[in-house]
């Protein structure tokens, strides 16, 4: 059973929600990196997503491009994001994913790139620029790596959420609207429907993302899904001007916050 699989199982058992933060990796610096990753876990994480720095986020709002903007003008490499990895596998306990876009998987060889994920302890991955007709390949080196491959799923997808949540693993990520990344006030008042549909169609579990900034965002989905996935909203955090034992403290304090709504 993958470390995901477990993970939920564990929150099925206590009826809680999971919590998944994204963080983008050497946002600030590498070792920033790995020290929030852990304050993360302390403030009450189920699981922690990687983001791995890539040019041309096209999934991503301004949030995220400038924490990928920080992180590559600083003149880190992969080789150097997979060590942190590996780094942060080795001080936490919580299940870590990836999400990366598949240029930076494809340069460095698909195969070659998930078996570094592996040794680097990778529970899964997330790829959003990857369209379901063009997987097999990374699929077939997800299962030969025992990393899972999460789908995404999307508001406008409808018509395709059975094939792609098909022999899904992990978790089906569900993006809660049409566009890119970033704080969101309010929550579509189609989701309980869309995540339903989504449900009907897999037994895996499914998280929400895309947009959940707050206890109240994160309470509008809650109930429909099986965990939530917040990320502009903390990275925002970790970007701001101010000393890094203060900016880990508004993470800490933010993250506990939502996860204690739950």
């Amino acid at each position: 059973m993958n470390k995901i699989d477990l993970k939920f199982k564990e929150l099925r058992e206590k009826n809680e929600k999971a919590l998944i933060p994204f963080i983008a990796l050497g946002d600030k610096s590498l070792d920033e990196t790995v020290e929030i990753a852990q304050v993360l876990e302390k403030a009450g994480a189920d699981i922690v997503e990687l983001g791995i720095p890539f040019s041309d986020p096209l999934a991503d709002g301004p949030i995220i491009q400038d924490a990928y903007h920080r992180a590559l003008t600083s003149g880190i490499n992969i080789k150097d994001m997979i060590k942190t990895v590996e780094n942060i596998t080795s001080k936490i306990n919580i299940p870590v994913i990836i999400m990366v876009y598949y240029n930076v998987v494809y340069c460095k060889g698909v195969e070659k790139f998930l078996n570094d994920l592996e040794n680097a302890g990778v529970s899964g991955i997330i790829v959003p620029d990857v369209p379901l007709e063009e997987r097999e390949e990374l699929l077939k080196a997800c299962e030969n790596n025992n990393i899972d491959l999460i789908p995404l799923v999307a508001p406008t997808s409808k018509e395709r959420i059975n094939k792609i949540t098909a022999n899904s693993k992990g978790f089906v990520y569900c993006v809660s609207h049409a566009g890119t990344t970033g704080e969101q006030n309010t929550i579509s008042s189609n989701i309980k429907e869309y995540l339903q549909e989504v449900k009907n169609n897999t037994d895996t579990p499914i998280c929400v993302g895309f947009g959940i900034s707050s206890v109240e965002t994160a309470g509008a989905v809650k109930e429909y899904c099986d965990g939530v996935i917040i990320g502009s909203a903390i990275v925002r955090r970790i970007g701001e001007e101010k000393d890094f034992e203060e900016r880990k403290k508004d993470v800490y304090e933010f993250v506990k916050k939502i996860k204690s709504s739950f």
